[in-house]
């Protein structure tokens, strides 16, 4: 039989009808999936396992005889599949139970003689808790037989193993358009990831050279991204006469979705990739790193966006003693550079993730595509979390571009999206360079929204986003593609401080901490009053006035001192790293002489507190004001207006 999109769709006709029929007075419609996809799952497994079920229960017998533990690899071999089933049923052996209570035990034997690769996918869709309603309403036989209907073919010889993989992903896809606030969670839209996988490959695909490449996703969902991703590279490097093998990896939380993800792989005869894969609620990406160690060639994830990750940092000791390698790392001079973010949003985590896996010594070595909302782009503070992950990629030199996606891209939210692209081995134009594209216009509208999402990106306007990409310096259209040094997105946060003044103070001897204290509590602040001496440095000191050191008499000897600073009087000022020094030591200096002194001329910064950040703006360089309007049209407004005025006062004169 043709494996054409007609039959694919005759058959989620069929499984569609089937939960209809069966489910429909037992189920409300959106808990439909917790049945018939895993009852999808287990009657293509049943129909692939057929002819080798004797060879099955022969080789069971033989190693049960021989005392043998450890079954799994000569079982496969048995089955010549990446699974088996060793209870000697088959769905058409349980078909004739005329007993409910007897064809549930003999189900559930059934289930149990599953390989523990497929036990896995049946315990995380949790199939068994479905078996009392169905028992109870009599419709566990009804599904079984629907399931084995003729015209229902999910053998071999009915559809091949890519055919049924589509057939399982559309059923997905009908059951999370059922479901609409769930399904942007699990499910990223297949035109943001076929975006997403050709920002990857397609700058390097003529360097891939033949071999095996890993590819892992950190939050995979239903494990769409990386098979997309297989599949973009095996398009992009076949005609080219390349020989090239995929494994993929993958972790998800979701016990549900991850089901989904392992389901798909081996419906697809993707057995070892279902190996590969590891999730349920106890691996948590964060907390619970299935792969530590490990790295990949390439990457790429949907993160979830504004969601909490405080159990991952308690786990993980706390967000003040995390020492977990991925999330405390070297970087300019400190050894304990922090890139946990806040616990209300924990997507940059992913992220962090996803670059601590890159691998070092290949000449390709890895490359990234994640896709997050606004504010990883510009939450957190200079020195908090979120900044300093921005600072730690851009100053590694690993951030290639940022592509704001079209706004209603995704099915549960309408927000703005951005994929980063990053890469541990730029080609030499790169170098030190970050490339903003402004893809938000570039899409096609969907002629009947699916949930929040109203339009998609196509081949045609990916095509656009890629020309971008590729072109580089040379896109010559400012409104879509602008090129920047890494350095213009950081700046220097310097805390500004004034000293405490306060009436009828001894401006000439030092105050202790306790005095300062009641000074602030019981003082009056004066503006014309000397300022509070809080500590005289040693006499080797040298004097500074613009980091707070100041020559004053202490004690009848001129010494070196530092001023109490009055906390109502302090300011930040963000100082871009690339202002130019001018005459001074630096940009601080230079911008503290002109935007500070001149104002406050007994300022100083306090040292201690400068921290480096870095935010990336996509409104700022792309923001395009709306026209003013002309004062013709102004004028004509208004004499409209005045000429309505006087028609209504016209009207109710002529009322009275």
């Amino acid at each position: 039989m043709p494996n054409t999109s007609i039959d694919h769709a005759r058959i989620v006709s069929l499984i569609w009808g089937i939960a209809d029929d069966v489910l429909r007075d037992l189920y409300v419609r959106g808990k439909y999936r917790d049945v018939i996809l895993p009852f999808t799952v287990i009657r293509r497994l049943d129909s692939v396992l057929e002819p080798t079920r004797d060879a099955v229960m022969n080789m069971k017998a033989k190693l049960d005889d021989a005392g043998i533990a450890n079954q799994d690899g000569p079982l496969r071999a048995a089955a010549g599949q990446h699974f088996y089933n060793t209870s000697g049923f088959t769905l058409k052996d349980l078909r004739n139970r005329a007993n409910a209570t007897r064809l549930r035990q003999d189900f559930e034997a059934y289930l149990d003689g599953f390989s523990p690769n497929v036990q896995e996918i049946i315990d995380n869709f949790e199939l068994r808790h479905q078996l009392p309603r169905l028992t109870k309403a009599d419709a566990l036989g009804s599904l079984i037989e629907k399931f084995l209907q003729p015209d229902l073919d999910l053998s071999p010889n009915g559809i091949d193993n890519h055919g049924m993989g589509t057939v399982f992903e559309e059923l997905v896809r009908k059951f999370n358009e059922e479901n609409n606030e769930e399904a942007g969670e699990h499910w990223t839209p297949r035109d943001a990831v076929r975006l997403m996988t050709r920002l990857m490959f397609e700058p390097v695909a003529d360097a891939i050279p033949s071999g095996t490449y890993r590819l892992y996703d950190g939050a995979m969902g239903t494990g769409g991204m990386l098979t997309v991703a297989e599949e973009t590279l095996r398009h992009l490097t076949e005609p080219k006469g390349k020989k090239v093998s995929t494994h993929l990896y993958g972790q998800e939380i979701n016990a549900e979705t991850y089901a989904i993800a392992k389901a798909d792989l081996i419906l697809k005869g993707d057995g070892d990739a279902a190996d590969n894969i590891k999730g349920g609620p106890e691996y948590s990406t964060l907390s619970n790193d299935a792969f530590a160690g490990q790295e990949f060639d390439f990457m790429l994830s949907n993160p979830p966006y504004g969601k909490s990750w405080k159990t991952d940092q308690e786990r993980l000791g706390g967000a003040k003693r995390i020492i977990d390698p991925r999330f405390v790392v070297e970087h300019n001079g400190d050894p304990e550079y922090s890139l946990v973010t806040r616990s209300s949003d924990g997507q940059l985590m992913f992220l962090v993730n996803l670059i601590a896996k890159m691998k070092q010594s290949t000449e390709l070595g890895s490359r990234i595509a994640s896709v997050h909302n606004g504010s990883s782009l510009f939450t957190g503070d200079a020195g908090q979390g979120e900044s300093n992950i921005r600072r730690w990629i851009i100053e590694n030199d690993w951030l290639e571009a940022i592509v704001a996606l079209p706004l209603k891209m995704f099915y549960n939210t309408g927000i703005a999206t951005y994929v980063w692209v990053l890469s541990n081995r730029k080609e030499e134009r790169r170098k030190g360079k970050v490339q903003l594209i402004n893809a938000t216009d570039w899409f096609t509208p969907l002629r009947k929204n699916l949930g929040e999402k109203g339009v998609e990106v196509t081949q045609s306007d990916a095509d656009k986003v890629l020309e971008a990409f590729n072109a580089f310096e040379a896109y010559d259209d400012p409104d879509h593609s602008k090129v920047f040094d890494g350095v213009d997105f950081g700046y220097t946060k310097i805390t500004v401080e004034r000293p405490l003044r306060i009436a009828g103070i001894d401006p000439n001897r030092v105050y202790s901490a306790k005095e300062i204290k009641q000074l602030k509590e019981h003082g009056v602040r004066d503006e014309s009053a000397p300022p509070v001496i809080r500590k005289a440095l040693p006499f080797a000191a040298t004097m500074d006035p613009l980091y707070g050191r100041y020559e004053a008499e202490v004690g009848g000897r001129m010494r070196v001192v530092e001023y109490e600073p009055d906390t109502e009087l302090r300011d930040t000022e963000q100082v871009p790293l690339t202002e130019p020094s001018g005459d001074y030591a630096d940009g601080v200096e230079a911008f503290f002489r002109r935007e500070v002194e001149p104002y406050a001329p007994d300022a100083w910064i306090d040292d201690s507190k400068t921290k480096v950040g870095y935010e990336i703006s996509f409104t700022r360089h792309f923001y395009k004001p709306a026209p003013m309007r002309t004062l013709a049209e102004i004028q004509a407004d208004i004499r409209a207006l005045e000429a309505e005025t006087e028609d209504l006062i016209a009207e109710i004169a002529g009322d009275h």
